[in-house]
């Protein structure tokens, strides 16, 4: 029997021929990452191990994104714990303030991870980089303090969804529409401890923005991560970009998996979640609702593209005086393209606020925290109770 991309991908990390589904196995990690929240809690479990030295200072990510710059106190001293940490181990992919980005929106960007790798990373939505051909997935601080001192992480070798995409998406249809879609129909224990690997014609139809944004949000369905084959998008995006070796990995055709889904892009409208899980999903032209924010940005939506699409909608026109509009770029490189396409200048004269890379208001951190009784459209991953604020928000 064949195996699916994710189990080919653990079975090299592994030094093992093959492997199945609910299998066992210690595998060599690629990158291991940590951000402002939880490395700090990780650098004290490498600590409390007795460990020394990280097993290759070039493969451990530490990126202060979540309160910097910082909030308060709390968030200095977090963020202060992480860059003496980096600086004593010499860790190559830290990201001061001034060159940092979200984390799932620089990595890719700047080329730190690449197909057949092995990631994990003490945040949630580390499956982002499955849209690279990775295997990557979300552990736990203790996971990543340990990862960080032995460059191995244990795994269960997880079941596989196959999503076939058909079609073309419509204008103004994104990858943010079509994971929703996914979520809604499956729900968001629909994956649980599964790989949800994407196939079909319709993949081609799909820009790396918007499979890092699908990617991203595999989690919401309770996967172990996500994954979509490499293809010419795939390694056109990857030029210029990933400067080592890499090695790309397919499905067999007699891969087993739990079940298979189908969708057909050109069925697909856009779509929102109502609170307060991701897949209370609706049309977004069903959803009539007073509004109080807009928060455009995150590691799911933060990109270039993501901008043009939001300046090109609010070009000539005002923010509502009864709605706050915040705009946050992903990276210091979008940054830099909304100045250079004069991005900059239609989100102010719009009536919205333009920030500085941050997870900000997101995970409820800052810079458009919610209060009680105030809705918010978010082009973020998740809609928890209290999230972006307020419990009663």
């Amino acid at each position: 029997m064949g195996m699916t991309m994710t189990q080919k991908i653990l079975a090299r990390a592994a030094g093992v021929d093959s492997c199945r589904a609910g299998e066992l196995l210690m595998c060599k990690l690629n990158l291991v990452l940590g951000n402002d929240i939880t490395a700090p809690v990780a650098i004290n479990e490498f600590n409390r191990m007795g460990a020394t030295k990280v097993f290759d200072p070039a493969k451990i990510a530490l990126i202060p994104d979540h309160f910097v710059p910082n909030k308060d106190i709390k968030a200095a001293t977090l963020a202060k714990q992480m860059r003496e940490f980096a600086r004593a181990q010499h860790i190559v992919h830290y990201y001061e303030v001034g060159r940092v980005g979200i984390e799932h929106a620089l990595l890719p960007e700047q080329g730190i991870v690449a197909p057949g790798e092995v990631i994990i990373g003490a945040d949630s939505h580390t499956c982002t980089y499955g849209a690279v051909g990775a295997f990557s997935t979300g552990v736990g601080s203790t996971d990543m303090g340990v990862g960080m001192a032995t460059g191995e992480c244990w795994f269960k070798v997880p079941e596989a969804v196959k999503v076939v995409l058909t079609g073309k998406m419509k204008p103004w249809v994104s990858g943010k529409d079509v994971i929703l879609h996914l979520i809604g129909e499956i729900g968001v224990d629909g994956a649980l401890y599964q790989s949800l690997e994407f196939t079909g014609d319709g993949v081609k139809e799909i820009p790396m923005d918007g499979r890092l944004t699908i990617a991203n949000m595999a989690i919401e369905a309770g996967a172990k991560n996500g994954i979509f084959p490499v293809d010419d998008v795939c390694r056109e995006y990857l030029k210029g970009r990933v400067n080592r070796e890499w090695t790309a990995f397919e499905a067999d055709p007699d891969a087993e998996y739990s079940r298979t889904v189908t969708i057909n892009l050109d069925e697909l409208d856009m779509t929102v979640s109502l609170p307060h899980l991701p897949e209370n999903t609706q049309l977004a032209r069903d959803c009539k609702q007073e509004i109080d924010q807009v928060v455009i940005g995150s590691c799911t939506n933060g990109r270039i593209s993501d901008m043009r699409v939001a300046a090109q909608i609010l070009k000539g026109h005002k923010v509502n005086d009864h709605v706050r509009c915040i705009v946050i770029p992903g990276t210091q490189q979008v940054v830099k393209d909304c100045l250079k396409e004069g991005l900059v200048d239609i989100f102010i004269d719009a009536g919205a606020i333009f920030t500085m890379p941050t997870c900000g208001p997101c995970l409820g951190g800052f810079c458009g925290v919610l209060a009680d009784g105030e809705r918010a459209v978010s082009t973020t991953n998740r809609n928890f109770v209290g999230r972006m604020g307020h419990t009663g928000s």
